[in-house]
């Protein structure tokens, strides 16, 4: 009878064909690609506020804002879309010597940029159709709140914050490998992003939109008033930057090091010295 889903030791070959293909793309894939993905996970944000901002409770607040989230990966997986975080896993392929370290950082800052693209352009068509208008503005502060504080985590923590987001999002893009039909994809998706973003752990993507729909939102005079932020504390563009650089390196550690590295050596380097050795001590009798 076959199985409903890959083995664990399956997942690592899996990783490697599908980092070989993100290589092969050429640059206007990855970019277009990287758009829509910007833009999912843009949408996943918008969606997570929308439902979340008017619940009193803030462990009630944290959960249906992450139950909502993670639209985002879903579409980036089952559509199809290049993923910055995600692309991490890049690694795989490159340490089993299937990509250089060339095409890796290529399809990385490709991606990057354009997640952030496509970031901002759902930000601006959010602000643009109104939608921080709820509970009269009250959204729209809520925003504001929500990139400022962003802006203001120092290095060490949004780093620390940002190792342990991407551990959970590749472990999500991880297992979803393992699924052969949409509805497990959707089930192993869905519980590592709810937990990332019920404990509100940092995603350089996700940030992209946050950061910047808050910067389009403190041109609202009502929405800056509903934040009840001092001038002095509101996001700008240095916030961002702030927020994005250790983001970044972080979400690159927790990918790379916590997920790829970690089940290569386990079902590829270490098998194999292990068969290498076998070899070795067969050819000395």
């Amino acid at each position: 009878m076959e199985s409903h889903m890959l083995k664990p030791n399956e997942l690592c070959d899996v990783s490697i064909g599908g980092g070989c293909g993100k290589a092969k793309l050429t640059i206007m894939q990855q970019f277009i690609l990287g758009l829509l993905a910007g833009a999912f996970i843009a949408v996943g944000g918008a969606v997570s506020a929308v439902v979340s901002h008017g619940i009193a409770d803030a462990g009630v607040a944290k959960f249906v804002g992450a139950a909502v989230f993670p639209v985002g990966l879903m579409l980036v997986i089952i559509c199809g879309a290049e993923l910055f975080t995600g692309n991490c896993l890049m690694v795989v392929p490159l340490v089993d010597k299937k990509i250089t370290v060339i095409d890796m950082i290529k399809n990385w800052v490709v991606v990057y940029i354009a997640n952030f693209l496509g970031s901002i352009l759902i930000a601006f068509l959010v602000f643009q159709a109104g939608v921080f208008n709820m509970s009269a503005g009250k959204l729209g502060g809520v925003v504001i709140k929500v990139a400022s504080t962003k802006g203001g985590l120092s290095f060490g923590t949004a780093f620390a914050s940002a190792i342990m987001c991407n551990f959970l999002v590749c472990l999500a893009v991880w297992g979803a490998a393992a699924a052969k039909d949409v509805i497990s994809k959707i089930f192993i998706i869905w519980f590592p992003i709810m937990a990332f973003v019920a404990c509100g752990f940092e995603h350089c993507v996700a940030n992209m939109y946050f950061l910047t729909a808050g910067i389009f939102a403190k041109t609202n005079p009502v929405y800056l008033k509903a934040s009840g932020l001092a001038p002095n504390k509101v996001i700008n563009g240095s916030g961002i930057i702030n927020n994005l650089i250790p983001v970044t390196l972080g979400n690159i550690v927790g990918g790379v090091v916590m997920v790829g590295l970690a089940y290569y050596v386990v079902y590829k380097y270490i098998p194999a010295q292990k068969n290498k050795a076998a070899s070795e001590e067969k050819a000395s009798v």
